[in-house]
């Protein structure tokens, strides 16, 4: 059987146009995937994305011309004893790169995007355990001195007045109930928060006497509203830790909520000659820090004419 040079030619083109591809497809996926497992261990996504994005699409591109003209040379050699010439190669690199370089580029954008989110996500879960942590720092922040001091007073009064022994023992259970309730949750309600606050305060009268005044005014309607827990606790702690307060001279603590749907924790400034300074301001920092995970809006502080107040702004619950 005689075949046409001309059909001999036109199979024999289809047959090293299909070897060519099939070869170079599978060498650019070898490659392309040993190149993405190295640059992941030496130049990671998270650490400086851009440098990363531009490098794996310039040595993708010429990893992936270089399969083209492995696997072509290969091919024409096989086929035809005969390397291929200068033409043949600017030709085929010109196609290679008008199909190839389109292809990766979708292809990085599709695992930039990917690793983007991964590390989003694995961002959002390291600030999520930090502030599991910090949580789990304001639960311990409780002053050893608080635990041994309310124990040291329900030791003393337990032979005077039992009763008396029985309700401070109660409300002493009552806070740290809800201290080991809240490692639960990241917000509690003002509602919650308040009955915590209130044993809390019950337990601080029988220490300081009237040293301490409480003036709370709540609306009603505040009380389903949320805020990280502990909030109001902590605040209290840090007026009594920084002013001087005797019964000639109290400290008045005002726990009030506003229109603007903001609670605001105020004092008269007493400071002590000699304040705690190895922690100043680190109650209000971790305040501070958690709202910022969960809201936009700011914890505000305003120190003048001898009145120190923060805000806390009152967050809604979302189910």
């Amino acid at each position: 059987m005689y075949f046409h040079p001309s059909i001999y030619e036109s199979n024999l083109t289809k047959i090293m146009t299909t070897c060519w591809a099939l070869i170079s497809m599978s060498l650019i996926i070898v490659v392309i995937y040993l190149l993405d497992c190295l640059l992941n261990k030496i130049l990671p996504w998270k650490n400086r994305t851009g440098l990363r994005f531009f490098s794996q699409l310039i040595l993708g591109g010429i990893a992936c011309l270089a399969c083209f003209n492995l696997a072509y040379y290969n091919i024409k050699l096989y086929y035809t004893m005969t390397p291929p010439d200068i033409g043949q190669v600017v030709v085929m690199n010109m196609y290679g790169s008008a199909v190839i370089l389109p292809l990766i580029s979708i292809y990085f954008g599709y695992q930039f995007l990917k690793d983007w989110r991964k590390s989003e996500l694995e961002t959002e879960r390291l600030q999520k355990e930090n502030m599991s942590s910090q949580m789990m720092a304001l639960k311990n922040h409780l002053d050893p001195h608080f635990l041994f001091n309310n124990l040291n007073i329900l030791s003393s009064i337990m032979d005077k007045d039992v009763d008396l022994a029985k309700s401070y023992l109660d409300k002493f259970a009552e806070v740290y109930r809800i201290i080991l309730k809240s490692e639960q949750s990241d917000l509690t309600t003002l509602e919650e928060e308040m009955k915590m606050v209130d044993s809390y305060i019950y337990l601080i009268n029988l220490r300081f006497g009237h040293s301490l005044i409480f003036n709370v005014d709540i609306d009603p309607s505040a009380m389903q509203k949320a805020l990280p827990p502990l909030s109001i606790q902590m605040l209290i702690e840090n007026i009594i830790k920084h002013n001087k307060a005797t019964q000639d001279q109290p400290v008045r603590i005002s726990i009030v909520s506003s229109a603007a749907e903001k609670l605001m924790v105020s004092n008269n400034i007493q400071t002590k000659k000699y304040a705690a300074k190895e922690l100043s301001g680190s109650g209000l920092q971790n305040i501070k820090d958690r709202y910022a995970f969960f809201s936009d809006q700011e914890v505000t502080i305003e120190d003048h004419s001898g009145i120190f107040k923060v805000s806390l702004p009152l967050l809604e619950i979302t189910y």
